[in-house]
């Protein structure tokens, strides 16, 4: 009976949970603000954006770095880093953190994992490690490769040998065939590791990128995630809006 009762409740629960999703379509972010650079981290936020459905939200594309190329910028974020982001009084510079918040602010969503989630604590993991294990020595070899090249050019390979390296949670978790990383379903998990894939077949090291190294079944999963709908529309509104960002400040 218990059994019985503790299905009920879930299968309530679930019920409820589509129904606030389905009213939740087309969520107004008139209040939000994104700072954006083309295909960097901030594509994470954009890309949330628009698989939730938020509209109307305000969107600045500025040329990477914006701290070099758009003095200003720093008024608004004194850290000159991409992204920054803007709810009302809420301010954050930290992109996975952003998604994060995101989900849970205008959720539900199914983009999001419940603490009471079997595989709550792994989606956290993948959030944080997808910044803190991944992301990072990509930075490396961008400012060694694109802003300062030949500067620290062993820097630079022993940074790409780094990511490559801390793949391997990554590429053993996919061997089983899964699709996404967690709840069988597509998550912010996988909009923010899915990214730094994303970010390796920009960066390239002895003219070869980054993904060139990646394993099949990493490099099938990253596929996968850039095939989707709203990233590639995330990908045409940032080409759009870097435009009218760089026509705006010729005029001036």
């Amino acid at each position: 009976i218990k059994n019985y009762t503790r299905n009920i409740r879930q299968q309530y629960k679930s019920a409820v949970r589509l129904f606030s999703l389905a009213q939740n379509s087309g969520i107004s972010g008139k209040q939000i603000t994104l700072w954006h650079s083309p295909h960097s981290r901030s594509l994470r936020c954009l890309w949330t954006m628009e698989e939730m459905g938020i509209r109307d939200y305000n969107l600045i594309t500025m040329p990477f770095p914006p701290r070099v190329f758009h003095k200003d910028f720093l008024k608004a974020n004194i850290l000159g880093t991409i992204p920054y982001f803007e709810d009302g009084d809420s301010k954050m510079t930290e992109s996975s953190a952003v998604c994060q918040y995101l989900v849970s602010k205008y959720g539900p969503t199914s983009l999001d994992v419940q603490p009471q989630d079997p595989d709550y604590a792994s989606y956290l993991n993948w959030l944080h490690h997808a910044d803190a294990t991944l992301t990072f020595p990509q930075t490396i070899v961008l400012r060694y490769t694109l802003q300062e090249p030949g500067r620290a050019d062993s820097a630079v390979e022993d940074y790409a040998k780094w990511y490559i390296a801390r793949l391997r949670l990554l590429d053993k978790t996919l061997e089983d065939g899964r699709k996404y990383l967690v709840g069988d379903r597509f998550t912010i998990a996988d909009i923010c590791v899915s990214f730094a894939l994303y970010l390796g077949q920009h960066l390239k090291v002895n003219d070869e990128t980054l993904s060139s190294r990646y394993k099949p079944q990493t490099k099938a999963y990253l596929e996968d995630m850039i095939s989707r709908e709203a990233f590639l529309k995330s990908l045409a509104i940032q080409k759009q809006s870097l435009k009218d960002f760089k026509q705006a400040h010729e005029a001036k």
